[in-house]
């Protein structure tokens, strides 16, 4: 009688209860692939950083270096009141070696439309001209920063 109940075993078909994914699978490495080639070619949106909420206040008027739109180099004293001077690009540097005095901040004004390896690279040769206060300038909007209370 073994023989029997064996023999109906192997007639009978067994349900499987597993789920299939070599399709899902193949779907996921069509769409990785699609991805990869498509993100190359999308271009990264404009952003516009020069406006902050809070910034720190500054203790002494900064040595002021400008950059406008067209990449043209200014330097201003603050702290004396002095006019803008136009200053070339080989020579900001020096002029500001020159008339920077002793622990004066120096800060880099640059228009928002200025790319951004152009004031990188100002900030990188004045840092190694040895500035060791130097920052950025940037526009305060009037609102709060969160979490603070106007006065």
């Amino acid at each position: 009688m073994s023989s029997i109940r064996a023999g109906n075993r192997r007639g009978q078909r067994r349900i499987k209860n597993e789920i299939n994914v070599v399709p899902y699978i193949d779907v996921m490495l069509v769409l990785l692939v699609i991805f990869m080639v498509t993100a190359p070619l999308v271009t990264p949106g404009l952003i516009n950083l020069p406006t902050v909420g809070q910034a720190e206040s500054i203790p002494r008027k900064p040595f002021e270096v400008q950059i406008d739109e067209k990449g043209a180099f200014a330097v201003r004293d603050r702290d004396t009141g002095s006019a803008t001077e136009q200053v070339a690009a080989d020579q900001l540097t020096a002029t500001v070696l020159a008339r920077l005095q002793p622990e004066q901040p120096v800060v880099i004004a640059a228009d928002g439309k200025v790319p951004y390896e152009t004031v990188m690279k100002v900030m990188d040769d004045l840092r190694r001209s040895g500035v060791s206060q130097l920052g950025l300038l940037v526009d305060q909007k009037s609102e709060p920063a969160p979490g603070q209370r106007r006065p």
